[in-house]
């Protein structure tokens, strides 16, 4: 071959051996000789490709490969774009025109070829690489067009005189129009007479744009205008063509090149069937299980249609193949296809090389290309990977490119153009990012490479098709090569898929966000959080922690359990640090980040611990709403550290872990997985002692096979005579029945620190005399100071196990110190078996530990215990949160006077039994009060005309049950001005919650890795869930941060890492934060990450306030519609006012060439548009908002 190209340009072999350092592309271009050809050979020595993206980019290499100099045209929208950069030379077209438009304007690009002495123009693929007006008007300026004549571009580009030509040179078709269509009535004459299914097709361009399958006759004349459209805006021509529709076909089409001496050659077969809106999305070739007797045939009936026309170029001839082994011709491309690609790989020919040869005069035989001579080894496939969401029906993506990390290695090839980190993907031009083929001996072999180099790929900023490309390459029918064109629509399964986690770039978002707009969970006061690394005491390695109670627990069970309990000789202690002393000190704000570090130490050194209380209450809440956190996750990462000592949590009884009354079975359900997760003993209480509350929980938690350790919630004082409504035997009757409905554990719940050393002895001794076999458990709070003194009381009384927390977070709110109680106890009878230098250990710690948690430091504003809490009565874990609320309502310094309503509420109230959720109900009374000045006397005077906070309301209306002694009239009846009111326990009467349903939402809304969890979750607190799923799949795992960064965000020049995972670890620089925001009221914020530059950009909230931003849909306001893609309006349907039916087409967007109907979400009225016509929206921005019937 190479001895025919230099004998046409008059050079022997020996004279090109000689000067090795001449290319033959040199000499190609150089050389001036008389041609033996009667083609007329004419060098081109510069192209310019009159298209953009990846295409623009193979033609520049294979330019740069033949020494030509290459030429690149960009609209302004692509003024960034990386293929104006890979060219010699680059020139602005089309300004003032929009995006689309400027690559369709022929007078821009032949005004750049001349200005800048361009020899040939290559039209890539798509925009003008079909028009036969551009291949003429290339020819009149004296340009080269290298593709075919303008004469074939036009007969093969017209749908309707490919068909006719097909037919004259004996090639079978599908029935269809004898021309193009224009009117969408016409379009619907077709139909009647020649009945349905049909397709809808561009007549003057492919792939895919503007095709539409209508299978219903009402449906013709809408699917019509909106193809029309589409191929108005990608070709420059809305004509339509249509033919019938053939079922399930496969989709195979020939590559052919012809040459101007009238040789036409094939170089096999590409199987398109993997297609979405008839866009293909994998390339295999050559076509699997594919009959070399049709193969054969269709390969011939390509070259004859070719020859007959005088085919020059490369060009694709497309057959739909059935069943039956029947084919038919549907189009020629009359262009290079982007699926080329795989055609090189079998073949070894440089499809873009040979245009260029082609178009210079070059014959194919000179070329070497005799059809004996091309033969297809191996297999290739080709995926194109886009911007697209196939989660979201392959809903185009637009914005940053954050992070892009290719797939590579032997067998891969890659074709791409906007694929870097920081490339931004415009909603203008087709969503394809970048073109991955793979190479290999056969189907299989390839698909493992192209599997193996799509797990490689890291994209972020943007939603890509990956994850469905990767269920097709998986999927058996796939690999058996036995796929059609309905391969997609028939396998649903191919759209089950794991979203990607994200979780690195997530954290670099949250971290931004904090940079910039300061903390994200609200800090209580001006304190900041330590810089330190708490000290963690070391534990051996390898080695499992000593037997403890639990064990006992897993081998006899509850009943076992609560003997060996009994039988202990010293006094146990429950170790509250993890639960009640955080929240009593600090707001409840721990995170599972630093519990879980000196998890394994009290695994190791406290296995006599009665139990850890580690869960429940408000936990369970707080880690949801304010440390955006799973609690059930904290939960089972503990059990996995600590699986010795018994856990125990805080049930509110039928109020479960929430604030109101719910459903039997949610509290049922709930109990039952919690056992699941790894929680052992249940204190079960209610906020009144209301029995009926209190067995169901009771009930539950039995049934869930949990230790039920049923409290007694203490208030007033039975060692004061004068105190009349709380005494012993009102004491001893509610521990007979709670006895005699089977709890395995009878706990004294003092949730104030009411119960004094004496009143501690009356009543332990009393409840010991009556109920000798059952263990005993007093849980306290140490606001007076005296609740070492009571505690211990309570063990020489007859008290199994006693309440501490590890000394430097004891005292005050929280319970009586460990260390104190463990040293009065040395050398005793009731000896705890603990080590003091142990808990020194533990404590400085904890000591440590709580610095990082300064903002919500209770000794801000609480600086010593104090007894006025026997007047007040607040509990030790609603002491210091009420004060945190006092102060952020205004009221910090008037908390002695909230103080002192909280009793005159109380006693409003009729003297209630106060722990969450009835001390909610006091604490709102009293604040309210303080906040209008209003006496008790006041309250009574004027409730009939006073608004009152929610919870006082449904308090008085009996929706936590009712109190002891009942509720107090007239009050109860001013208050509530006639609203219905609960008789008996609340959740009795409520309809069961449909776990199913409420599982099918939450995926609905967040996505397909709901759990369990989530879903009992949101059966306590459905908003708050809502919220951290959101925030959650924005932010990634935040809990897996440190405490100070959490918080407050780290220091610009400050390195850190993060274990997102066991044997997954981020190293993260802060690197700077940009002083300037983009139009977008955004703000880079620069890290480093592992090593390389990552950037975010975050949208400042004070800053924009001064801007015009428009506004992002709300998910959680029900019937607001946001932009399913960034696009432009084109067509607004409704008016505010209008009323709509779920799924009524109310706007059209327009974007990367296709049209996306937005539909009504539910049956409703027009609220607002947030839109007008041509207005250009990002994803997600507001478009209307309709109002729910």
């Amino acid at each position: 071959m190479l001895t025919a190209h230099l004998g046409r340009l008059g050079i022997s072999a020996s004279q090109h051996v000689v000067c090795t350092k001449r290319s033959l592309a040199w000499a190609l271009r150089h050389a001036q000789v008389a041609h033996a050809s009667s083609v007329e050979y004419k060098p081109i020595k510069s192209v310019l490709v009159a298209n953009r993206g990846e295409i623009a980019i193979r033609v520049f290499r294979a330019c740069t490969e033949l020494g030509i100099r290459s030429v690149a045209v960009y609209s302004e929208q692509d003024k960034m774009h990386m293929h104006r950069q890979k060219a010699d030379e680059s020139y602005l077209i089309g300004k003032g025109l929009p995006p689309v438009e400027a690559y369709l304007s022929i007078p821009e690009i032949i005004r750049v070829a001349k200005e800048n002495n361009v020899d040939a123009v290559h039209p890539g693929y798509g925009f003008l690489s079909e028009r036969s007006d551009f291949a003429q008007a290339c020819l009149d300026n004296g340009l080269s067009f290298i593709g075919p004549s303008p004469e074939v571009v036009r007969k093969m580009g017209d749908k309707v005189a490919a068909r006719q030509t097909a037919i004259k040179a004996g090639v079978q078709v599908v029935p269809g129009t004898d021309n193009p269509i224009v009117s969408p009535e016409a379009a619907h004459d077709f139909c009647v007479k020649y009945g349905l299914p049909v397709m809808l097709k561009a007549a003057y361009g492919g792939g895919g744009r503007g095709m539409r399958v209508v299978r219903e006759l009402g449906e013709v004349k809408e699917s019509f205008a909106l193809a029309s459209r589409e191929a108005e805006a990608a070709f420059g021509n809305g004509a339509m063509f249509i033919e019938k529709f053939i079922e399930n076909p496969r989709h195979i089409e020939l590559q052919v090149l012809g040459d101007r001496a009238g040789n036409v050659v094939h170089l096999f077969e590409r199987d398109c069937s993997v297609q979405r809106r008839h866009q293909k999305l994998v390339e295999v070739a050559p076509a699997p299980n594919l009959d070399q007797r049709v193969r054969e045939a269709m390969a011939a009936d390509a070259v004859k249609l070719c020859k007959s026309v005088g085919y020059e170029n490369a060009g694709t001839v497309e057959f739909l193949l059935d069943n039956q082994g029947n084919y038919f011709f549907i189009e020629v491309n009359a262009r290079l296809q982007v699926e080329h690609t795989v055609t090189e790989e079998i073949t070894g020919i440089d499809l873009v090389q040979s245009q260029i040869r082609i178009a210079e005069g070059m014959t194919l035989p000179e070329l070497g290309m005799s059809q004996e001579n091309i033969t297809a080894q191996g297999c290739s496939i080709q995926c194109r990977v886009t911007t697209e969401d196939p989660a979201k029906n392959f809903r185009p993506d637009t914005g940053r490119l954050e992070v892009f990390r290719s797939g590579e290695g032997m067998g891969i090839r890659l074709d791409g153009a906007s694929a870097f980190a920081g490339a931004i993907i415009s909603p203008y031009y087709d969503s394809l990012l970048v073109k991955v083929i793979s190479r290999a001996p056969d189907l299989h072999a390839s698909a493992a490479k192209m599997n193996r180099s799509l797990r490689e790929f890291r994209i972020r900023g943007v939603k890509t098709n990956i994850p469905f490309l990767l269920n097709v390459l998986e999927n058996q029918k796939f690999l058996n090569g036995t796929i059609d064109t309905t391969f997609i629509d028939e396998h649903p399964q191919l759209f089950q898929f794991a979203p990607s986690q994200n979780r690195a770039q997530k954290l670099l978002n949250y971290l931004g966000n904090v940079l910039v707009n300061g903390p994200m969970t609200p800090l209580a006061t001006g304190l900041q959080p330590a810089d330190v690394q708490p000290v963690v005491p070391e534990v051996p390695t390898a080695v499992d922690p000593p037997r403890g109670f639990r064990d006992i627990l897993l081998a006899e069970g509850p009943e076992g359990f609560a003997k060996a309990v009994r039988n202990h000789k010293g006094l146990l202690l429950m170790d509250t640090t993890f639960r009640d002393a955080h929240q009593s000190l600090l707001a409840t704000r721990v995170r599972t980040h630093d519990l879980l570090k000196i998890s394994p130490f009290v695994a190791h050194n406290f296995n006599n611990l009665y139990s850890l209380e580690n869960w429940g209450g408000a936990t369970f809440d707080v880690a949801l709403r304010f440390l955006h956190e799973c609690p059930w996750e904290r939960l089972e990462r503990m059990r996995k550290l600590i699986p010795n000592v018994p856990f125990q949590m805080l049930l509110r009884g039928a109020n479960g872990v929430g604030y109101t009354s719910y459903p039997d079975n949610a509290v049922y359900k709930f109990c039952d997985l919690s056992v699941k997760a790894g929680m052992d003993i249940f204190r079960v209480f209610d906020s009144l002692n209301y029995l009926p509350n209190l067995m169901l929980g009771v009930d539950a938690v039995g049934k869930a096979g949990g230790v039920v350790e049923a409290a007694i919630s203490y208030s007033g004082d039975i060692s004061d005579p004068t105190k009349a409504k709380y005494t012993l035997d009102y004491y001893l009757n509610l521990a007979d029945e709670l006895v005699k409905a089977g709890t395995h554990v009878l706990c004294i719940k003092d949730m104030a620190g009411l119960l004094k050393p004496r009143a501690a002895k009356i009543l332990i001794s009393a409840l010991r005399d009556r109920h000798p076999d059952v263990p005993i458990h007093v849980h306290t709070h140490d606001t007076s100071g005296a609740g070492v003194a009571s505690m211990l009381q309570c063990a020489y009384a007859g008290a199994d196990a006693v309440d501490v927390a590890v000394d430097s977070m004891s005292g005050m709110t929280s319970q009586p110190s460990m260390g104190a109680v463990v040293a009065s106890l040395m050398g005793d009878k009731l000896d705890t078996g603990m080590n003091l230098g142990d808990i020194s250990q533990y404590s400085a710690y904890w000591e440590q530990a709580r610095t990082l948690y300064a903002p919500f430091e209770c000794a801000v504003t609480m600086k010593s215990g104090n007894a006025d809490v026997y007047l007040n009565e607040i509990p030790g874990g609603q002491y210091t949160n009420l004060q945190f609320q006092a102060y952020s309502l205004g009221l910090g310094n008037q908390f002695e006077a909230v103080k002192k309503a909280y009793r005159e509420a109380n006693l409003l109230m009729g003297d209630l039994i106060k722990v969450t959720p009835s001390s909610k109900v006091v604490g709102d009374l009293a604040q309210f009060m303080v906040q209008n000045k209003l006496s008790a006397a006041d309250v009574e005077a004027n409730a009939e005309n006073l608004s009152f906070p929610k919870s006082v309301i449904e308090f008085f209306q009996g929706y936590l049950g009712e109190p002891y002694g009942g509720f107090p009239e007239p009050l109860r009846s001013k208050i509530l001005k006639g609203l219905p009111t609960v008789d008996g326990r609340p959740g009795e009467s409520m309809a069961p919650m449909n776990f199913q349903d409420m599982k099918a939402r939450l995926v609905e809304d967040h996505g397909s890795r709901i759990t369990d969890y989530d879903v009992l979750s949101s059966a306590m607190y459905p908003q708050v869930t809502d919220d951290y799923l959101r925030f959650r799949e924005k932010y990634g795992p935040v809990d897996k941060l440190d405490t100070r960064i959490f918080l407050t965000g780290p220091k610009v020049g400050e390195e850190f890492e993060v274990e997102i995972e066991k044997g997954k670890t981020l190293h993260i620089k802060t690197l700077a934060m940009a002083e300037d925001l983009n139009a977008n009221g955004e703000r880079e914020v620069f890290f480093e990450l592992n090593g390389q530059l990552r950037s975010v950009m975050v949208r400042d909230l004070t800053a924009v306030e001064d801007l015009h931003i428009h506004p992002k849909v709300n998910p959680s306001i029900k019937g607001q519609v946001g932009a399913p893609m960034p696009g432009t309006v084109i067509d607004i349907k409704v008016k505010e006012g209008d009323e709509v039916k779920k799924g009524a087409s109310m706007v059209v967007l327009s974007a990367m060439k296709m049209e996306m109907v937005v539909q009504s979400p539910c049956d409703g009225v027009v609220e607002s548009i947030a839109i007008t016509k041509d207005m250009k929206l990002e994803g997600d921005d507001l478009v209307l908002t309709v109002t729910p019937k």
